[in-house]
């Protein structure tokens, strides 16, 4: 059943699916019973062989379903979604088709937000299915921080390299805390700041475009906040289980690409050359592994 009065005017919702529907529909039941809904919510199909399809009555919640003529990864297909939104939608929840967002949540993130005017991106806290806290809000990953987390952080999860990057024993003073990136895979963004920084580099296929977002948004002056009284659970994955191989390649891809941009300088190019071998020799590793 339809229900407009709970329906924020200025709140859409954005999703990319890729032979996602199983999840899909519950993420989308979630939205339509929480305390605030979305006005609009936009489901990109990201997967030109096989055309989604959504239940009859979605017009009615105010879904809407878009269908990419080729696969634009994650952030292209946000940005596709994004860009079909009205003009009056300040705020844009952007999600994976696989989470399950909390009853009191968006109307949690929304009050954080209408009152934090800098806010560009908040973040929920995101929970595993078996109930355990996913750490989605991380500091910006330096050259030392990301070696010691990439070398140490299966071996030895306690290492300081990888807590300083995860940011898990940061106090939270009140509501919220000002963090580096948040999670894209699930996170409420103030869409002029989105739009304004020409929202995710669609260069990235999968993996580090929410990272790069969190450093853009914070050149332009917009921070990043982490406001764990918002709850989503996420289940995790269901568009790429199927070929891990290849987004193990992809990550290690992305994770260059970032890295390479951050440190771009003439001078600096033996220390992208030694990052290439490295992530191309860990990438070749975690996959025997």
């Amino acid at each position: 059943m339809s229900r407009e009065s709970d329906a924020d005017p200025a709140l859409a919702a954005v999703t990319v699916s890729y032979r996602s529907e199983a999840a899909l529909a519950e993420l989308l039941e979630s939205l339509t019973a929480g305390v605030v809904r979305p006005a609009v919510t936009v489901v990109v199909d990201n997967d030109p062989a096989a055309s989604l399809r959504l239940d009859e009555r979605s017009a009615d919640s105010g879904i809407r379903l878009v269908h990419a003529r080729d696969n634009l990864g994650y952030g292209g297909g946000i940005n596709l979604g994004v860009a079909q939104l009205p003009p009056e939608i300040e705020w844009v929840l952007i999600t994976n088709p696989d989470v399950r967002v909390e009853a009191s949540a968006l109307a949690t993130l929304l009050d954080v937000a209408r009152r934090e005017p800098t806010a560009g991106a908040l973040g929920p806290r995101i929970l595993e299915p078996d109930g355990r806290v996913y750490p989605s809000a991380r500091e910006l990953p330096s050259l030392r921080t990301g070696i010691g987390h990439a070398l140490f952080a299966n071996v030895w999860p306690a290492n300081p390299w990888t807590r300083r990057y995860r940011g898990e024993n940061r106090a939270t003073s009140g509501q919220w805390r000002e963090t580096g990136w948040l999670s894209g895979s699930c996170l409420l963004v103030r869409r002029a700041a989105f739009d304004a920084i020409g929202g995710f580099d669609d260069g990235y296929f999968m993996y580090f475009e929410d990272v790069d977002l969190g450093a853009r948004l914070s050149r332009a002056g917009w921070r990043n906040l982490y406001v764990p009284g918002a709850s989503v659970v996420h289940t995790g994955a269901h568009s790429t289980r199927t070929a891990a191989e290849s987004m193990r390649a992809e990550h290690h891809r992305s994770a260059y690409r970032y890295l390479s941009r951050k440190y771009s300088a003439w001078y600096l190019a033996p220390l992208r050359l030694g990052l290439r071998v490295a992530l191309a020799a860990r990438a070749r590793l975690t996959r025997r592994g």
